[in-house]
Parts: C-alpha cells; sequence; structure tokens
C-alpha cells in the first residue's frame, strides 16, 4: 500500500517512477482491513480517497472488544472507518499509479541492489518474466512490509537474522459470506489464549477475519487457516455466534510468517524505509495502513526535495528519521503495553471491566495508540 501510495505522490509531482513488487495483483493479504479514521483523512490529503469510495466500503464507527472470559466492552472509534478488502485496494492503488504515469512492473523480483561508484543513484538488478536486466536509479525508496529478510539489501551478502522466538507469531485471514444482510457494521475483536481474532465487514456483504496466534496455538489448531479460525470459535462463543450461517470462502485464505511485534522504528537502512518497512504497531490496535500512509506523508516532500536537489542526501535521512521517531513513538510505546496485555486473559479481563466502570479511561487508552492529525 505505502509502495503504491508514494509511486503516486511522486509520479504527481513530475517524476518518473517505477513501481516493482515481487507479487501479482489483485491478491488476498493478511490484514484487518480496516482503514482507520485516520486513514481516510490521509487518503484524502492525497488526492487517493475517491479511488477507496469507488470500491464501495463499509462504515464503521465502533469497536467491540471481547475477553476470553466473555466479558466485552464497546466504544466508539474516533470518527468514521472503513472496511474495504486488499484484494481490491491493493489492486486499485497500482491501477491509480499506472494512470498517472508509473511503471509499475509486477511479479518483478529484485534480486540485487547496488549504490552507483559516484554515489548519484543505484543500480537494480531485476527478474522481468524470467530473465534478469537491470535498472538505474536517482534513488530507491523500500516498501517491502513488516520482515526484513523480505527486503533487498544493498549488500547482497548481508546475513539475515532469524525471528526471536517472542516474535514467532503466525497471522492468517479469509472471507466469510454472510448469509443474509450485516447488520453488526463494527469491528469486533476476540482474545483467547494463544491470540486473538478480529472481524470487520468489508465490500461486498463480506466479513474479513484475521487472527494473530503464537506458533505453538497455531500447530495445536492443526497449522491451517480454517482450523486455526476454529480453535478461536471454540474459545469464544461470541465469535462462533458472529459467524453462525456464515461461510468460509476458500479461495480467500492467507496466511503470514513470521509476524514481528517488537521491532524498533527503522524509517532508514541503506535506503528510507516507508510502510511497514519502517515501523510496525500490533495489529490489535488496527492503525497499521494509517501508519503506513502517515510514512507516505513524512517521507514524500523530501524525496521531491531532494530530486530537485535543494536538500543533501543526509538532510533527507536526518529529518525523516526524526519526523519517524516523533510521530510513532508514543502509539508504538502504548500499542505494545495492549498487545502485553492481550496475551495475559486474566489482565485482559480486568482492563475491559475497568473500562466499562471507566468508559472515559479506556478511551484515552485507544486514542494513545493513534496518530495524531498533524
Amino acid at each position: 500500500m505505502a509502495g503504491a501510495v508514494m509511486a503516486c505522490v511522486l509520479a504527481q509531482h513530475g517524476w518518473d517512477v517505477v513501481l516493482l513488487d515481487r507479487n501479482v495483483f489483485p491478491k488476498h493479504k493478511v490484514c484487518g482491513e480496516f482503514l482507520s479514521p485516520e486513514s481516510r483523512q490521509m487518503l484524502a490529503s492525497l488526492g487517493l480517497y475517491s479511488l477507496v469510495e469507488s470500491l464501495h466500503p463499509i462504515e464503521i464507527k465502533q469497536v467491540r472488544l471481547t475477553a476470553a472470559s466473555g466479558v466485552s466492552l464497546e466504544l466508539p472509534l474516533p470518527g468514521t472507518a472503513l472496511g474495504v478488502s486488499r484484494f481490491l485496494l491493493d489492486d486499485q492503488l497500482q491501477q491509480a499509479a499506472a494512470v498517472k504515469g508509473v511503471k509499475v512492473l509486477a511479479g518483478t523480483p529484485v534480486l540485487e541492489m547496488v549504490p552507483e561508484q559516484d554515489g548519484q543513484g543505484y543500480r537494480l538488478d531485476i527478474q522481468e518474466k524470467g530473465e534478469r536486466r537491470s535498472l538505474r536509479a536517482r534513488t530507491v525508496i523500500g516498501a517491502w512490509g513488516r520482515n526484513p529478510q523480505a527486503g533487498v539489501q544493498a549488500h547482497a551478502n548481508r546475513p539475515r537474522t532469524e525471528p526471536h522466538p517472542q516474535d514467532a507469531w503466525i497471522g492468517v485471514k479469509a472471507h466469510f459470506a454472510a448469509a443474509g444482510p450485516e447488520r453488526e457494521n463494527r469491528i469486533d475483536m476476540y482474545f483467547f489464549p494463544g491470540g486473538y481474532v478480529g472481524v470487520s465487514p468489508v465490500e461486498g456483504g463480506r466479513l474479513n477475519v484475521a487472527a494473530l496466534l503464537s506458533r505453538r496455538a497455531f500447530q495445536a489448531a492443526g497449522g491451517s487457516v480454517p482450523g486455526a479460525i476454529a480453535a478461536a470459535q471454540q474459545w469464544q462463543p461470541a465469535l462462533r455466534s458472529r459467524l453462525t450461517a456464515c461461510s468460509l470462502l476458500s479461495e480467500t485464505q492467507a496466511a503470514v510468517s513470521p509476524v514481528r511485534l517488537t521491532r524498533q522504528p527503522a524509517a532508514w537502512g541503506d535506503i528510507a524505509h516507508i510502510g511497514d518497512a519502517a515501523a510496525v504497531i500490533p495489529p490489535l490496535c488496527g492503525d497499521g495502513m494509517a501508519m503506513a500512509l502517515r510514512t507516505v506523508e513524512l517521507c514524500a516532500p523530501w524525496v521531491n526535495r531532494y530530486l530537485k536537489k535543494t536538500v543533501t542526501l543526509n538532510e533527507w535521512r536526518r529529518h525523516y528519521t526524526e519526523a519517524v521517531r516523533q510521530e510513532f513513538a508514543g502509539p508504538l510505546r502504548w500499542g505494545s503495553w495492549v498487545q502485553l496485555a492481550s496475551a495475559n486473559a486474566g489482565a485482559m479481563s480486568l482492563l475491559l471491566r475497568l473500562g466499562r466502570f471507566a468508559p472515559q479511561l479506556a478511551y484515552r487508552v485507544v486514542q494513545a495508540t493513534r496518530l495524531k492529525p498533524i
């Protein structure tokens, strides 16, 4: 998402842009498929909100949290959010980039990236239609997602680090077709031993069911997407009730591993990072896509100035890195605390009971995990 949006923005500034993606779209992706109110505002400021509206998203105004004990808490969102599938959204963003003049190379992995000897740009070796060829670019921006090893590093022989056991989480998702009109247009979060499930309505009368599980819980559930969702329903009668008479659409299944929850912001490596490559908030906070869009808002002006030669590379790097640190430090810290609490059934139940007693306090905690308007 961040890569396609950045490509659109830079093309609007008049630059020649190539968007490289090893995947081919449309494609189902593990995601809560929840565009927060903050995301809506940023898409509007970036000139892309009409694209989202054309996908007939579902308006969402509330979130309900349910602990393994059955205790629940319902809170209003800080504005109207949207439920829209990444299957449609990512594909439409790439198409929008192409319309703006971006050269989109889907299904084209980057094999190697090497700085030019004069320090003025990079050579990228790519695999296009089975053949290796080279591109040269004045600058490159990394939007390869939450796992660092998925990105191409400037030095091909750089060792890849294995995830720490505490990062061994697995994300799964599938769409369910509702038996009738969906009347509960809200986000539901269900917590259970070993993980949690989010249910969000999306376009076409579907429910997106996305779960984050420990590796142990996933394996105990048979190591499959349907098994993981079925196991969650055994722990959570409320989830089982929500999905009653709904049917799983097998072609929408997706899984991703490992899902890292503890990585610190990394706005810059060998090149600038945007999206999940720059910062990752725990999925239960529901602000991942907003953070991806915010990195574009923060980075794009500096890319433009650098290409115009009004700032140096070091100035771009310093200002952008500091902006990411200032913007994301608070939400990431609060998001990590909420994630830790969610892993403890007793603590989560207690927090939800406190939230019912003092809803304003609970709302402030939710607000603390979210980005502030620019």
